[in-house]
């Protein structure tokens, strides 16, 4: 199957730690790893990983950095919205605890290359089967939502948090994924943010709560979704990869199921340091004959 992702593109410098640096503290990492990283282009490289052809809409721009974005995504169709951006992509630098698997994010997002909606590439949804949202790049992303709509294309989004902007593309929204940290203007507790998401028709709402049970239905029949129990080694991107995988079986399962199959993947995910290490076990249980990402 064919998805398209459209959103933020990073590069994420990842360091494992015994413990959070104190002020003016210099620590030696006990790991490192770089990669790709943003919601959609972690949800991207997951949906690829499963099996299916991931194309990936976002800035990348001519800065040095961005080829080093571009070589870790080679298995990905890439269309830059911005080919001569000049100034360097988001760089996250992240910290994750040993013991705790909590993580620390220091990052720039993309509210200051906000790209406009002529930008959208002709036939950007020719052959397209599903497409998701990250919120990072919202005139863009009501364009394409509008058009996916109108041709019964799924539109899934990510909604990690609340974005200015999101309101203009929930209406052609058919899967909101939300992560316990989404609070619409005025919205708490999980009814009212249920109840708000219902008011713009939209058919499948659940909220993704960590190592809780996944929420999801309507305000007044709210039901519970328990996830895989595991000892977790590094929680970085968890939501991106559950989204993708979310993408990649609900185009063959019903909604509860696709939720249940989506946590599974992001539950193995979080055994292992890194967005990308799950991936390279030999035989793993998720990938197809061990498709590559490098």
């Amino acid at each position: 199957m064919k998805g398209l992702f459209i959103g933020l593109s990073t590069l994420d410098c990842i360091y494992l730690t015994s413990s959070i640096p104190s002020p003016n503290q210099k620590i030696v990492a006990l790991d490192q790893t770089i990669a790709a990283g943003g919601p959609a282009t972690n949800a991207a490289v997951t949906f690829n990983y499963l099996g299916n052809e991931s194309i990936l809409l976002s800035v990348m721009g001519q800065h040095p950095i961005s080829e080093l974005i571009r070589a870790d995504l080679k298995n990905l169709t890439l269309i830059d919205l911005y080919p001569n951006y000049q100034e360097s992509p988001s760089v996250s630098s992240i910290i994750v605890t040993q013991k705790s698997a909590d993580r620390a994010v220091v990052a720039i997002n993309a509210s200051k290359i906000q790209v406009s909606p002529e930008q959208v590439p002709e036939n950007i949804l020719e052959g397209v089967d599903i497409v998701l949202i990250d919120g990072h790049q919202m005139p863009i992303s009501e364009v394409i939502a509008q058009q996916a709509k109108s041709r019964h294309i799924p539109v899934v989004i990510d909604c990690g948090s609340w974005k200015t902007g999101l309101e203009k593309v929930l209406p052609y929204v058919d899967y909101a994924i939300c992560s316990a940290n989404f609070y619409p203007p005025d919205c708490q507790p999980v009814e009212k943010i249920l109840k708000f998401l219902q008011d713009f028709t939209i058919p499948f709402i659940a909220i993704t709560q960590g190592e809780k049970p996944i929420i999801y239905g309507s305000e007044n029949q709210v039901k519970e979704i328990l996830v895989p129990s595991i000892k977790a080694v590094d929680t970085l991107g968890a939501g991106d990869i559950f989204h993708g995988a979310f993408c990649h079986y609900i185009l063959s399962e019903n909604f509860p199921n696709a939720l249940l199959k989506a946590s599974e993947v992001a539950a193995y995910s979080c055994q292992f340091f890194g967005t990308r290490q799950w991936m390279k076990k030999v035989n793993g249980p998720f990938g197809i004959e061990g498709k590559n990402v490098h």
